[in-house]
């Protein structure tokens, strides 16, 4: 791609998130999701490959859909209050219809279907980007309005969500199909304590768009799609392999790692507002995801030699891809847990 149109589509995406961040209207939020999937959208059809195309085209199809209804949504609210701003919907119907519409956005579950089948069709940074600036902007937007929400309502979105994400990871042999599933579950992980707690849906978003991004440089570094190429990644790259089994536990949320921090501290928040049951069954979809994180640490880690493996060993080619922008993020996903403390202190 040229790199002027490039540099043009990513400003756009700036600045598309940027004007929802900023904007107490609703004409003005909408205005920059737009501009964000129509940024995005040559981004992910930039190989011509059918897959990609075919995935663009379901993004755009559902992003559209969202759009939308929030369209609808807002100007029914306006219609009713005479107010078109963002904190001031009208009444359960417009509620219900926007919060449908931004789980639509970031694919949580029931809402979740296009998520896997668009992130397999693209490429590992398009990929990257989907999994984690897309999700800003609707987000944002969520904070914003979960306060005039029906708990009820976010409560079973993010525990479908984290069920859903677990559950549906399990049998997946495509890594970009795990890493959608392991987003979707997040997803859940932030809406289950945002009524409660918006600082720690925000810890939680921070923590997440890290180790995802560790985890798809990782894989861009190895050039890895399959569970399968990853039981030869020792021998392409013997230090990056097990750092990258390392973010995946990370991912999984296992101590003493930075993926621990944020479950934790959200299970104390929902223990400490007497709701027990949320926070087992929470607890229980986290082992589900944590599974196929270990099924890949697995076959990072536990299928070298002297086991047999049916893939050829690849050379060890020199990679073009800088290693500064992966060693940073590994890093910040391994080891931020010691420093929980200065963050409770920031986030409070």
């Amino acid at each position: 791609m040229n790199p002027c149109v490039l540099m043009a589509l990513l400003s756009s995406l700036g600045l598309g998130t940027t004007l929802t961040f900023a904007s107490s209207h609703w004409l003005l939020a909408w205005m920059g999701l737009e501009i964000n999937t129509l940024a995005i959208t040559p981004l992910m059809a930039q190989h011509h490959h059918p897959r990609a195309v075919e995935a663009t085209t379901k993004y755009f199809l559902t992003q559209a859909t969202a759009a939308a209804m929030i369209l609808f949504a807002s100007t029914t609210s306006a219609w009713m209050t005479g107010e078109w701003a963002i904190n001031n919907l009208s009444g359960p119907v417009a509620n219900t219809m926007f919060v449908a519409a931004l789980a639509l956005k970031i694919g949580l579950a029931p809402m979740h279907f296009w998520m896997p089948e668009v992130l397999q069709g693209l490429d590992l940074l398009t990929g990257l980007i989907l999994s984690t600036w897309q999700k800003l902007a609707p987000l944002a937007l969520i904070v914003q309005v979960a306060q005039t929400i029906d708990p009820l309502l976010l409560t079973t979105l993010g525990v479908m969500s984290t069920l859903v994400g677990g559950w549906g990871g399990l049998n997946q042999t495509q890594l970009r199909k795990i890493l959608a599933y392991s987003s979707i579950a997040h997803m859940g992980w932030m809406m289950i304590v945002i009524q409660y707690a918006p600082h720690l849906t925000l810890l939680a978003l921070g923590t997440y768009v890290v180790m995802t991004s560790a985890a798809f440089l990782t894989l861009k570094m190895l050039l890895a799609t399959k569970v399968s190429t990853l039981a030869t990644a020792w021998s392409k790259s013997p230090v990056v392999a097990p750092a990258a089994a390392l973010v995946m536990l990370s991912l999984g949320g296992l101590p003493p790692l930075t993926g621990f921090m944020p479950k934790w501290m959200i299970l104390q928040e929902l223990t400490k507002q007497d709701l027990p049951i949320i926070a087992t069954l929470m607890a229980l979809a986290a082992l589900i995801s944590l599974y196929f994180y270990l099924r890949l640490c697995y076959a990072m880690a536990l299928t070298i030699s002297p086991n047999t493996i049916t893939s050829t060993t690849p050379w060890r080619a020199y990679t073009t891809q800088a290693s500064l922008p992966l060693a940073i993020f590994t890093i910040t996903a391994l080891a931020l847990l010691p420093v929980t403390p200065a963050v409770l202190v920031l986030t409070i």
